[in-house]
């Protein structure tokens, strides 16, 4: 199946600088994904971060390791392989905790898969039993006398199994004794084979359970030269993680050569971490600021907006009332002016009327006298 994530998170990725073994580089300019990786052919864990198509984490997770928290939000752990070490700064408590859960989990689980490796080496190493099966072998193909096709064709493979062997395997035991005895018996009775058949039928019978057996044991054999190259792979694979540890060994050596160095360079970094934190935390704090600014500043900007809204809502109502007025003010000098034009035509009916009233005055006072004189 290959190599699969098993859990993933996103950091910033630091790592200690070459030069100085003392201040954190960063190898990403903003958080990237850093990813757990299990591969079940070697049956090996690593820690892998890409920055576009660049790897910038690639550590394999051995038992000896730690991860360390620093502070609350940063964790590191060594590698050795790589000659570095790596820091990785998240974005909360809880992610760093769960980083530091699943490095935890995976350590323990490289350390089950060591031992585990370790018990097959040990298995691998007790003698098998090919060397038995080829004594056995040679021990019956001489009275067979397959001398052309038994030895010389069986025995050639089987020099590479004397790897999980011991040299007192490798001699030849007291079997071929009794077969040479039996061998010389069988020479001192072969003047008596053409007069006695029973023991003639007797030797045929051994020899053919002899042949069946040698049949059985080279078949065995067969089978035991071709698991020889699986266990020539295993030996070698053996043999690689041998030396991998070796150098693993060395490595640690040298790194704990230089443990006071770097608990003075860790008492660096943590002072150098603390410096960072309370700058990122004044920086947080201006970032919260500003938000609230913004915020006020968005509301600010609603009202203003509403109120933009009120304000043409009241212009329009403005220019309606202003279109109401015009036509009112029109109408109230229309009805002025019929209003002075009916004065006009009633003071002019006023006059006619006191004209009027006057005649009949002086007509009441004509009748008047009219009756007094009569």
């Amino acid at each position: 199946m290959g190599e699969q994530p098993i859990f993933s998170t996103r950091a910033h990725v630091f790592q200690i600088d070459p030069s100085t073994k003392k201040n954190w580089v960063p190898t990403s300019k903003h958080a990237v994904t850093v990813s757990y990786f299990f591969d079940s052919t070697r049956n090996v864990y690593r820690i892998i971060s890409l920055d576009g198509s660049k790897a910038i984490i690639n550590s394999t997770i051995t038992p000896n390791m730690t991860f360390t928290k620093t502070s609350q939000k940063f964790g590191q752990w060594a590698d050795s392989r790589a000659n570095t070490v790596y820091g990785l700064g998240f974005s909360s408590e809880s992610h760093l905790a769960k980083f530091a859960e699943k490095f935890a989990e995976f350590k323990e689980a490289a350390r089950l898969a060591k031992e585990k490796s370790q018990e097959k080496m040990e298995l691998t190493s007790t003698p098998s039993q090919g060397g038995a099966v080829k004594r056995n072998v040679l021990s019956i193909s001489k009275p067979v006398k397959k001398k052309e096709s038994a030895p010389g064709d069986l025995q050639s493979p089987l020099t590479s199994e004397s790897i999980n062997g011991t040299d007192d395997e490798r001699v030849t035991p007291d079997t071929p004794q009794h077969v040479e005895a039996r061998a010389e018996s069988s020479q001192n009775a072969l003047p008596f084979s053409h007069s006695s058949s029973s023991i003639n039928k007797h030797w045929e019978a051994e020899l053919a359970a002899l042949k069946g057996n040698n049949a059985k044991l080279t078949a065995a054999l067969l089978e035991s030269t071709a698991n020889v190259k699986q266990w020539k792979q295993q030996l070698a694979a053996y043999q690689d993680e041998a030396e991998r540890l070796h150098k693993r060994v060395t490595e640690l050596e040298c790194v704990s050569g230089q443990t006071t160095v770097i608990k003075s360079q860790k008492t660096e970094l943590n002072r150098t971490i603390e410096e960072l934190e309370a700058a990122l935390k004044a920086k947080e704090e201006e970032l919260e600021r500003l938000k609230a600014e913004v915020e006020s500043a968005n509301e600010f900007q609603s009202q203003r907006d509403s109120l933009s809204l009120k304000l043409q809502d009241s212009d329009s109502r403005n220019r309606t009332l202003e279109v109401q007025l015009s036509e009112l003010e029109q109408r109230l000098e229309s009805s002025q002016r019929e209003r002075e034009a009916f004065r006009k035509s009633l003071r002019s009916l006023l006059e006619l009327l006191d004209g009027k009233i006057f005649e009949l005055t002086e007509l009441r006072d004509t009748l008047a006298k009219l009756l007094e004189g009569s």
